[in-house]
């Protein structure tokens, strides 16, 4: 049966097992959290109105508040550890330990050095909420973290941030080598301190949080060879060249998010999108001389130069795309494209490392 829709201008009960928490300024719940007022708001007749999850916008400017749903605690600390993303530089990281490591792979220090490097990812993606959680509350694509909606509180995060961060460091440290753990260190502490505030100040602050982004091969390299080298380099140069096309694709699609939650990215300071789509295309133009380094450093083989030059030309392809039609399906386009490329060209690295 096709749903009706009527306004609504009267107080709309929300039932105790789906009630939103009113947030407060740590990001907590607030003791006072009852009923949600709708004004003028446009909704199905024949849904319950305890079934009602996306409540009006509140008078502070704020997106619409979903009410939490039930979630486990292990659900709710993957989210806080950003799993998916740690995944990503678990990935990374990987990559750079077995092709930077000469002869039999030593997959004990491998995991030691998985191991460290999650444990610092996580703690960094904790502590980053704890940092923004006012801002999360502001974003619909965020404010269902842990934090804005109230699973968990600020102290906890702080808590389980630090000793998971300085727990990570110090194992690295013991286990894997000192230079691995000084890098752990210094993206840690650039993507909470400079990074972290700067996406309120300039919108250059995607460049900046490039560099953290890119050091996990870089970690993995210097975990399997014990100092930094031109190799290990070119390794992190792919990563940071890769983040900037992907990271605008993002910010294209939430710009209007970005804006009302304070963050200061280029399609915000971009209404044109011009900048945007240049900023696109010429950093995929540059990861395609940079993603050949493998091949030049003879780390990997043919097969590998000519999966990467291929991978290369349709990421760049996508990004012109984008820079030629600056709408959304186009910018999800090369998001997903920057999706694909990475673990494509890191597979191949892989597969056809020179031994």
């Amino acid at each position: 049966m096709k749903a009706t829709a009527q306004p609504l201008t009267t107080k709309l009960p929300v039932g105790p097992e789906r009630r939103a928490p009113a947030l407060s300024l740590f990001g907590g719940v607030h003791p006072s959290s009852g009923a949600a007022t709708i004004e003028k708001a446009t909704l199905p007749t024949n849904i319950p109105a305890s079934d009602a999850t996306y409540l009006a916008a509140p008078e502070d400017g704020r997106t619409p508040l979903c009410a939490p749903a039930q979630r486990t605690s292990l659900s709710v600390y993957a989210d806080l550890f950003k799993a998916r993303l740690t995944l990503l530089v678990l990935l990374t990281t990987m990559v750079g330990f077995y092709i930077g490591f000469r002869g039999p792979v030593n997959y004990l220090l491998m995991f030691s050095t998985l191991l460290g490097t999650a444990l610092v990812a996580g703690g960094a993606s904790a502590l980053n909420q704890l940092l923004e959680r006012e801002y999360d509350a502001k974003m619909l694509r965020t404010q269902d973290r842990p934090l804005p909606s109230g699973r968990l509180q600020p102290f906890t995060v702080l808590i389980v941030g630090c000793l998971s961060a300085v727990i990570g460091l110090v194992y690295l440290a013991f286990t894997v080598n000192l230079t691995t753990c000084a890098l752990g260190a210094f993206s840690l502490l650039s993507y909470l301190f400079i990074y972290t505030p700067l996406k309120r100040i300039t919108w250059l602050n995607t460049a900046v949080g490039a560099v953290p982004g890119a050091l996990p091969p870089l970690m993995g390299w210097t975990a399997a060879r014990g100092e930094l080298t031109a190799e290990g380099w070119a390794l992190f140069a792919l990563l940071a060249f890769w983040q900037l096309p992907h990271f605008l694709a993002i910010a294209w699609m939430y710009r209007d998010e970005y804006a009302r939650a304070g963050f200061k990215m280029l399609p915000g300071v971009d209404p044109t999108g011009h900048r945007t789509g240049r900023q696109a295309v010429w950093h995929t133009l540059g990861l395609l001389p940079v993603s050949l380094c493998p091949f030049l450093f003879r780390l990997a083989g043919p097969i590998y130069l000519s999966g990467a030059l291929l991978l290369g030309l349709a990421f760049l392809w996508f990004a012109i795309q984008f820079s030629r039609h600056l709408t959304v399906p186009r910018a999800r386009q090369l998001f997903l494209c920057s999706i694909l490329y990475l673990p494509l060209l890191l597979g191949l690295m892989v597969l056809d490392k020179v031994k």
